[in-house]
């Protein structure tokens, strides 16, 4: 059964929806609610637009499949503190486990953890699984917590979370089987964080990642960076009956041309991401199918040094009334997706500021802030690449809106295949391609925050910093509303990214591939998929 999740007037229902849910919920219905094991995200409901008829079926055990992403490079990584991408995120989900798991609305539940308690959001007590043990046999304890949490605070360990992890004040030991973590304020989003790939666990003391010594649904059987991981069953997982395959083989497949032909010759099982203008090409084929995962990751331009907010702000603001985001829609995703307005909390967010006037394509404006830059003479490069989503067509359409202000635009097509070690911020004009996160918080400390590591366009903003330790700690659900909305308008007139849309996520897989269902993270199931799917015999 084709699983045709095109968007329409259902998503728009459900967009509104989710706008206007989990109003009302009080701190103490969310304290209480992490007591319970759960967080009560007011988030919860929304984003599945329909969800693979494979919950009526019984799953089956047993195969092999493989899986394609777009990118790989020598900088893959099996130290989930580092990983950079969501081929890594896969990987690492395969492998290990966390403390908690994002369900399909992004409501955190428990997994190595058995509940989280708190009475101030500051302080936790976090009861552990007693029934876990590591692929090379060893009990899980709170050893190995202690030390996951706290390598993310040691500059050495270059760990992509280190400027959230700087929330963290203690992490303690208080048995085999409890963790005490003290903050250095008050975040209710703590169990929502540790949810993520960069928090999942790894064994006291290691260092060495050429292989993966995790909890997670498979072994790490082979590794070769930047060509392929495989994974094999963990008969010893700790949750029974999961998972279902006896083998996955990871790897890229850079070019999506090839990508699709793979999926369409049956070489491979599953594929993301699925440009849009392919899946007429899937949908005609008798054994394969797509399905669509609304999120809240974007595409979006990234302007740096000479060109960026801190050394030349009109030419940023030139750039963004460049952007057509209609066309940007129509034409560079097909009309999958939501128009955004240089502001990175989607309209779909609890927490999404409506009150912004939407930046129109205007190109006076933008050749008036061009003279001001001092910008327009020499051809400027513009640095785009299929592993960017959509990028290519943006970097097309915004060569030509340059031409209309006589802004010469050099396109640099880099090959997907590397590209985000070796090109994303490291040029002054290219793209970046953010996927969605769990809380505003998370978001805005991995990329917006004055000292965070991937800070795209170098933006400062000391407002921004205080308002983000604020927002972290309000206990009242409107006032913490209000400053996420400041924020997002210093970003939208402040800062270095120019934002056109909300992207949907797109998966090609096998008609035999069953278990999937979309996930507003992104595709592949959130990257989680691995212990979720099944081969149909």
């Amino acid at each position: 059964m084709k699983n045709r999740n095109f968007p329409g007037h259902d998503q728009r229902i459900m967009s509104e929806l989710m706008r206007t849910a989990g109003h009302g919920i009080s701190r103490r219905d969310v304290l209480r609610g992490m007591a319970a094991g759960t967080v009560l995200a007011a988030t919860a409901g929304g984003l599945m637009t329909g969800a693979s008829s494979a919950f009526a079926e019984t799953p089956q055990r047993g195969g092999r499949i493989k899986v394609a992403s777009a990118t790989s490079s020598t900088a893959d990584t099996l130290d989930p503190a580092k990983g950079g991408n969501y081929t890594d995120y896969c990987r690492h989900f395969m492998f290990y486990s966390g403390l908690t798991t994002l369900d399909d609305t992004l409501v955190s539940q428990m997994s190595l953890a058995e509940s989280f308690d708190t009475d101030d959001a500051q302080s936790w007590v976090v009861k552990l699984r007693g029934d876990v043990v590591f692929h090379d046999g060893q009990p899980f304890t709170s050893a190995d917590v202690v030390y996951s949490l706290n390598r993310h605070k040691d500059p050495q360990t270059a760990s992509k979370a280190f400027s959230v992890a700087q929330q963290i004040e203690e992490v303690r030991a208080a048995g085999p089987h409890e963790v005490h973590i003290r903050l250095v304020s008050p975040n209710a989003d703590l169990p929502a964080i540790l949810a993520t790939s960069h928090f999942l666990i790894v064994r006291d003391g290691t260092t060495d990642f050429s292989l993966a010594n995790g909890t997670g649904p498979f072994e790490c059987a082979e590794f070769l960076p930047g060509v392929r991981s495989v994974g094999v069953r963990n008969d010893s997982y700790w949750k029974p009956g999961q998972p279902y395959l006896d083998e996955i083989e990871f790897f890229a497949i850079p070019d999506e041309a090839a990508r699709i032909n793979a999926l369409l010759a049956g070489d491979v099982d599953l594929i993301n991401p699925v440009n849009p203008r392919s899946i007429p090409r899937i949908l005609d084929s008798a054994n394969a199918s797509v399905m669509e995962s609304p999120t809240g990751g974007y595409t979006n331009l990234v302007m740096r040094d000479a060109l960026g907010p801190v050394q030349n702000p009109d030419f940023v603001l030139a750039m963004k009334h460049l952007l057509d985001r209609e066309q940007i829609h129509r034409v560079a995703f097909r009309g999958f997706g939501v128009l955004a307005n240089d502001q990175p909390i989607a309209p779909s967010h609890r927490f999404y500021f409506d009150g912004l006037p939407q930046r129109e394509f205007d190109p006076d404006k933008a050749k008036y802030h061009l003279e001001r830059s001092g910008m327009g003479g020499s051809p400027i490069p513009l640095v785009a690449s299929e592993a960017a989503t959509g990028s290519v067509d943006m970097a097309q359409l915004l060569q030509l809106s340059a031409q209309e202000i006589g802004l010469r635009l050099e396109l640099k097509r880099m090959p997907a295949d590397g590209y985000w070690s070796n090109h994303w911020m490291k040029h002054p004009l290219g793209f970046g391609n953010i996927g969605a996160r769990p809380t505003a918080d998370l978001l805005f400390s991995l990329f917006y925050k004055s000292d965070a590591s991937n800070n795209e366009s170098g933006w400062q903003n000391e407002q921004f910093d205080q308002l983000l330790v604020a927002a972290r700690g309000e206990t009242d659900d409107a006032k913490r509303k209000q400053m996420y909305a400041d924020m997002q308008v210093l970003i939208h007139e402040h800062g270095g990214i120019g934002i056109p849309q909300f992207n949907s996520s797109i998966d090609g897989h096998s008609a035999k591939l069953r278990g999937l269902s979309p996930h507003p993270l992104g595709g592949l199931m959130g990257y989680m998929f691995a212990e979720h799917v099944w081969l149909e015999a």
